[in-house]
C-alpha cells in the first residue's frame, strides 16, 4: 500500500511507502491531509502521562515546502507498461484488445527511419500488426492509426505510475487529469 505524498500546494511528487509516511509525519513535515486513514503505527508508552504515542497516516499527505521543479515542464519517463496503460491495452492499428504479453512498443517512424523513442513516436501495438508495419511508416505500410499518441500529464503519470491505487487516491487524481486523456474513457 503506497500513501501519495503531494507538495503543499497540492502537486503529486511521488508514491512513498507507509514507513516514508511515518517519517513525514513525525518530523511534522505533512501540512495537510486528504483521503482516509489507512494504517496507525503504535510506539513507546509515555513515561509521565502512561499513554502510547500513535501516528495515524492518511492515503494522500500534503508536506512542507516548494518543489524546485516546474510540474509542467517534466516529461513522464516512458515504459511499456505505462505506454500500454496509456493506450488502454488497444493496438493502434487493428483495434483490438490485448493483454500486455502480447502487445509491444511501436514506433510509429522507426528507427531506421531516424525515428526516436518518445511519447509521440509510439503507440502500443499487438505483435502481428508490429511484425506486419515492420520498418516502414504506418502510410508507407498503408496501416492507419485508430488513435494519436500523447504525452501524459504529470496527474496522469501518477496514475500510469501504481497499479494499486486506493479509491480516494484515485478520485483525486482524476479530478485533476485533462479531460482529453484516453484515461478517462
Amino acid at each position: 500500500m503506497k500513501v501519495l505524498k503531494l507538495s503543499a500546494q497540492g502537486l503529486p511528487q511521488s508514491w512513498i511507502s507507509l514507513e516514508q509516511a511515518v517519517i513525514h509525519y513525525a518530523a511534522g513535515e505533512v501540512r495537510w491531509e486528504s483521503g482516509r486513514r489507512i494504517a496507525v503505527f503504535r510506539g513507546g508508552t509515555n513515561a509521565q502521562t502512561g499513554e502510547q504515542s500513535q501516528i495515524a497516516i492518511n492515503s494522500i499527505i500534503g508536506t512542507r515546502g516548494v518543489p524546485n521543479i516546474n510540474p509542467f515542464q517534466l516529461r513522464p519517463g516512458l515504459t511499456n507498461a505505462k505506454l500500454f496503460q496509456r493506450d488502454r491495452n488497444v493496438c493502434a492499428y487493428c483495434g483490438n484488445h490485448f493483454h500486455e504479453e502480447a502487445l509491444t512498443r511501436e514506433h510509429i517512424i522507426p528507427f531506421a527511419q531516424k525515428g526516436v523513442d518518445t511519447w509521440m513516436n509510439v503507440v502500443t501495438a499487438c505483435r502481428p500488426c508490429n511484425h506486419r508495419k515492420s520498418h516502414r511508416t504506418p502510410e508507407q505500410a498503408r496501416m492507419p492509426l485508430l488513435y494519436a499518441p500523447y504525452v501524459p500529464s504529470l496527474w496522469e503519470d501518477f496514475i500510469l505510475r501504481n497499479r494499486r491505487i486506493l479509491a480516494d487516491q484515485m478520485e483525486f487524481l482524476m479530478a485533476h487529469v485533462p479531460k482529453s486523456s484516453r484515461l478517462l474513457a
